[in-house]
């Protein structure tokens, strides 16, 4: 009996070779096509990508065979790609499907499946639940029985350059020149990912960092926070010319993003100065949807310009629901994945990136100036996030403190009022607060923070941790 395969928030991972294997991802292939065609009358479409991971390839070809063996028009990828330019090439080339192969930001020895709708995102919860109820026991279609070159022959299956088409995206899109021509100084940490190549071709005089192909990612899990960024801070820091450092995960959805001083500029600022370039200086409009664990002081924009704004629960998939759906101006969460008006309803860590480029470019200011420009309409503020590892049975008790409402106070911070959308967010009387969210697949309690300085929201992480401990 094989594993049983099971979606989860960003698509499906496993360990590669323990459970990612050819043959449980054709299972989901052949469930992918199944359901698609019984959606469609006509012949269905799909691209098809894998990113830098180990197996890409083998894992990507072997989804292509499967899905052209059940007459679905194949577009693959010609090279390693990110999942943005998946998700563009769907829109593009009018396709019902986007598949790429990654596990994102996880731990090298993981690969995952990850399904994109025709309009550009994730596909919605419930289709994706309905590709889940067909996935099959065992695949009924053995790739190693299919030729490759056969299925190219006949058409079936289409090599298609989406770096190209995600470059001359980008060009159309940004006022590149004033980028270069500003006289900043920029740098770019692709973490052995898949924005490597689009970078060195759009910027190629930057200073580059992991821009190597390495499928181990040196062992580092390829993810954009500053406790796995410390070469790149440093790096900074030593060249002390370098005004801003963009950073993107292993498919370079997310982004992280250091100022001229090597230090880390975190989610929730990013958002802050997007929504403030794009209202200010762009003249753009529309809603702003946030997840649960974003700052607060999003709302205080909002409320300064007027915008709509909406909090949803973690997931871009409920974000990406709502843009394209709706007229939303941008969709942000705290892990690093954002998307605005005029683009893909998807994350994009060097999209994101450029904008912010194009900011400093286009204002002639740094980061600290811009940010700082943010403060006086939002007060000055700083988020820290600590992931504890307890057992199963404290997380457990954790959780159920929390359900009774249990938690009045953490050591001296009283708690004046609690959100639960998706977890627990206790508010205290000075507008700092704590949020609690436990992992579904660990025994990790993640704990988040916010105050008006660094020091602040530290002490209320420490407060947390003892009152879990006991």
């Amino acid at each position: 009996m094989n594993t049983k395969i099971k979606f989860g928030t960003d698509g499906w991972r496993a360990i590669i070779a323990k459970d990612f294997t050819v043959e449980n991802v054709e299972r989901v292939a052949y469930a992918t096509a199944k359901w698609l065609n019984a959606k469609k009358e006509n012949e269905g479409r799909v691209v098809i990508g894998h990113d830098c991971r180990f197996g890409g390839s083998l894992f990507a070809e072997s989804v292509a065979k499967v899905m052209a063996s059940m007459g679905i028009k194949v577009y693959l990828a010609e090279d390693f790609v990110s999942t943005p330019m998946i998700s563009l090439g769907t829109v593009n080339l009018k396709t019902d499907l986007g598949i790429i192969i990654t596990a994102s930001h996880n731990p090298p020895e993981y690969n995952g499946f990850k399904l994109k709708g025709s309009y550009g995102g994730p596909l919605i919860p419930s289709m994706v639940e309905e590709i889940e109820l067909l996935i099959p026991d065992e695949s009924p279609i053995d790739s190693d029985g299919i030729s490759m070159e056969k299925l190219m022959y006949e058409n079936k299956i289409e090599h298609i350059d989406l770096e190209t088409m995600y470059c001359n995206h980008i060009e159309k899109n940004f006022d590149l020149k004033a980028i270069k021509n500003s006289g900043l100084s920029f740098a770019y940490d692709a973490m052995y990912g898949a924005g490597q190549n689009v970078m060195r071709r759009l910027f190629p005089d930057v200073t580059f960092l992991h821009c190597d192909y390495n499928p181990s990612f040196m062992g580092q899990a390829p993810e954009p926070i500053d406790r796995n960024l410390k070469e790149f801070s440093e790096l900074i820091k030593l060249s002390e010319n370098i005004d801003c450092g963009l950073v993107t995960d292993g498919d370079a959805d997310r982004i992280g993003l250091y100022n001229n001083k090597g230090y880390f500029i975190d989610s929730h600022h990013i958002i802050l100065l997007l929504i403030k370039y794009l209202y200010e200086n762009k003249g753009m409009r529309g809603k702003v949807i946030i997840a649960f664990s974003v700052t607060p002081r999003v709302e205080l924009l909002c409320k300064h310009y007027g915008l709509e704004i909406r909090t949803v629960k973690i997931g871009f998939k409920y974000i990406c629901e709502i843009m394209i759906n709706e007229d939303v101006l941008l969709g942000g969460e705290e892990s690093g994945g954002i998307a605005i008006k005029g683009h893909i309803p998807e994350r994009d860590g060097i999209w994101i990136g450029l904008v912010i480029w194009e900011y400093m470019a286009k204002s002639g200011k740094n980061l600290e100036q811009l940010i700082n420009e943010v403060y006086e309409i939002t007060g000055a503020f700083a988020f820290e996030r600590s992931d504890l590892h307890i057992s199963e049975e404290l997380k457990q008790q954790m959780i159920s403190n929390c359900k009774q409402g249990n938690y009045k106070h953490f050591g001296n911070f009283e708690v004046v009022r609690m959100e639960d959308l998706d977890g627990w967010k206790y508010f205290f009387d000075n507008g700092d607060w704590l949020m609690i969210r436990a992992s579904g697949t660990e025994p990790v309690l993640r704990t988040y923070a916010e105050s008006s300085t660094k020091s602040g929201a530290m002490a209320i992480l420490r407060a947390a941790a003892e009152t879990f401990k006991g």
